[in-house]
C-alpha cells in the first residue's frame, strides 16, 4: 500500500473507532436507566431496536466521511514529499538544476526540501567542477604527449639530428608528465580521505620545507624566514608535508623577480592551529585570489619562472588536503602585492593550549 492509502485507512480507522466508542458509550448509558419490564412502555428492547440502526448508519457515515476526509488529507500532507520525489527523480536522470523550492510556512517538509534543494546544489556544483577538472586533466596530459610526438616527428625526419638535445627534451617532458600525474593522484588521495592519522606538528614540517626549497630561494633571490610556535595537528604524516612544501612552494615562485620576500611562521590557539604563509609579489585582484585553489587555476597575474611551470593545482591540493583534515584554507592579497595564505587546522588538544 502507498502511504497515502495507509494514513487515509488509518484516518478512517481513528474516526470509526471514535465514533463507535461515543456510539457505544451514549447507547450504554442511555438503556442503563431504562427498566426491562413488559408494563414499562418504551422499554429496553424498544431503545435498543430504534438506536441500533440508527448507530449503524452513523457508523456508516462516520467510515464514508473518514475515508473521504482522510484520502484528501493525506494527499494534501504528502503533496511536499511527492514534489521532493520529483526532483530526486530528476536528479537521478542527471538533472541537478531542478530545485524542490517548497513554499509556506517552516516545517518538517519544508525543512527536508530545504535540506534537499541544499544537497543538490553541492551536488551540482561537485559534479561541474569534476567536469571541469577532468577537462583540464585531460588537456594537461595530452600537451605532454602531443609535444613528445612531434619532437619524435621532427626527429624521424630529420637526418641530422640532435640525439642528445632530442633526449634531454624528451626527459624533460616526461618529468612534467610524471609530476602532473603525481599531482593528479595526491589530489585523489586527499578526496579520498582515507588516510591514517597520527600527531605531526606542523612547525617542524614548515622547517624541513623551507630547508629543502632553500637553495631555489637563492636562486630566485628570494628571502625566506621561518618561526612560530609548535603547532601539533592530527593527520597524515604524507599528505601535510605536501601541503607544507606546497605552500612555501608556490610562495618562493609566485614572488618578485629580485629582493623578495617569504614568511612562514605557526600559531597555536586554544581550539585551532594555524600556519601563514606570506610573501610579496604582484598585486592580486580579489576575484583572482578567489579562484586560485581551482584545478589548474595558475593565477597568470603572479610571475612566475621558467624554472618552475607547474599545473596548477599546487593551492587546489592544499585546499583538499585542508578540507580533508577538517581545516579550512583563507586566502588574503596583501594590499602592497602578494598573498597571505593561512591554513587552520583543528588542535589535537584543545585543553591543552591556554586562551
Amino acid at each position: 500500500m502507498s502511504a497515502r492509502l495507509k494514513l487515509t485507512l488509518s484516518y478512517a480507522v481513528i474516526v470509526v473507532v471514535s465514533g463507535g466508542l461515543l456510539l457505544a458509550a451514549v447507547g450504554l448509558f442511555l438503556l442503563r436507566y431504562v427498566p426491562d419490564t413488559v408494563d414499562f412502555f418504551p422499554n429496553r428492547g424498544d431503545l435498543s431496536r430504534a438506536f441500533v440502526p440508527v448507530a449503524s448508519m452513523v457508523m456508516l457515515v462516520l467510515l464514508a466521511f473518514g475515508l473521504g476526509a482522510g484520502w484528501l488529507l493525506a494527499g494534501r500532507m504528502l503533496a511536499p514529499l511527492d514534489r521532493i520525489g520529483d526532483a530526486a527523480r530528476l536528479a537521478a536522470q542527471g538533472s541537478l538544476s531542478h530545485r524542490v523550492a517548497l513554499a509556506g510556512r517552516r516545517d518538517e517538509f519544508r525543512d527536508l526540501a530545504d535540506v534537499f534543494d541544499s544537497m543538490l546544489e553541492q551536488l551540482e556544483a561537485h559534479v561541474a567542477e569534476q567536469q571541469r577538472f577532468a577537462a583540464n586533466a585531460s588537456h594537461e596530459l595530452r600537451t605532454p604527449l602531443a609535444i613528445s610526438q612531434t619532437l619524435l616527428e621532427v626527429a624521424e625526419a630529420d637526418p641530422d639530428r640532435d640525439v642528445d638535445a632530442l633526449i634531454a627534451r624528451l626527459r624533460e617532458v616526461n618529468t612534467r608528465a610524471i609530476e602532473l600525474t603525481e599531482a593528479l593522484l595526491l589530489l585523489s588521495r586527499a578526496d579520498r580521505r582515507t588516510f591514517p592519522r597520527e600527531i605531526v606538528d606542523l612547525s617542524l614540517l614548515a622547517e624541513g620545507a623551507v630547508e629543502a626549497l632553500l637553495p631555489l630561494a637563492d636562486r630566485r633571490g628570494v628571502a625566506v624566514e621561518v618561526g612560530g610556535a609548535p603547532a601539533p595537528v592530527l593527520g597524515s604524516a604524507a599528505l601535510l608535508p605536501q601541503l607544507v612544501t606546497n605552500l612555501v612552494l608556490n610562495a618562493i615562485v609566485h614572488n618578485l623577480s629580485s629582493g623578495g620576500a617569504v614568511a612562514v611562521r605557526t600559531h597555536a590557539m586554544p581550539e585551532a592551529v594555524a600556519l601563514v604563509v606570506e610573501n610579496t609579489g604582484e598585486v592580486l585582484p580579489a576575484h583572482l585570489v578567489a579562484t586560485l585553489v581551482e584545478p589548474f587555476q595558475r593565477g597568470a597575474e603572479r610571475t612566475r619562472g621558467d624554472d618552475h611551470a607547474g599545473a596548477g593545482l599546487g593551492l587546489a591540493i592544499v585546499d583538499r588536503i585542508t578540507q580533508a583534515h577538517g581545516g579550512t584554507l583563507v586566502l588574503t592579497p596583501r594590499p602592497d602585492g602578494g598573498l597571505i595564505v593561512t591554513v587552520w587546522l583543528p588542535h589535537p588538544y584543545p585543553a591543552a593550549v591556554p586562551a
